[in-house]
């Protein structure tokens, strides 16, 4: 991919939410609301202080994250659509429960 966000800004891919219930009953796309759950694919640099040193991002490229229903800005990069938003829109990061009990 040839896009890199600047400072504090990424670039997220929406994780699609399920088709069926619980119990089995399909979802129909007029009744979908957009996830608010994505994937980090890329981040920048981070912010600044005023004083020029750099505050690092808290989230990396292949994070699970939930945002804001309204958050962001949606973009197409290479004939995907993406979301660009600032850190600061997301809402925290979900940890995958095996990869969190291994550790």
């Amino acid at each position: 991919m040839a896009f890199k966000p600047l400072h504090d800004r990424v670039l997220v891919r929406r994780v699609e939410s399920e088709e069926k219930t619980k119990g089995g009953l399909i979802i129909p796309d007029t009744a979908k609301e957009k996830p608010s759950q994505g994937l980090v694919v890329a981040v920048g640099e981070g912010a600044r202080k005023d004083n020029g040193e750099l505050i690092p991002m808290a989230v990396a490229a292949g994070d699970t994250i939930l945002f804001g229903k309204w958050s962001g800005t949606e973009v197409t990069v290479d004939g995907e659509e993406l979301l660009i938003m600032k850190e600061s829109d997301i809402l925290g990061i979900i940890e995958d429960k095996a990869a969190a009990k291994a550790a």
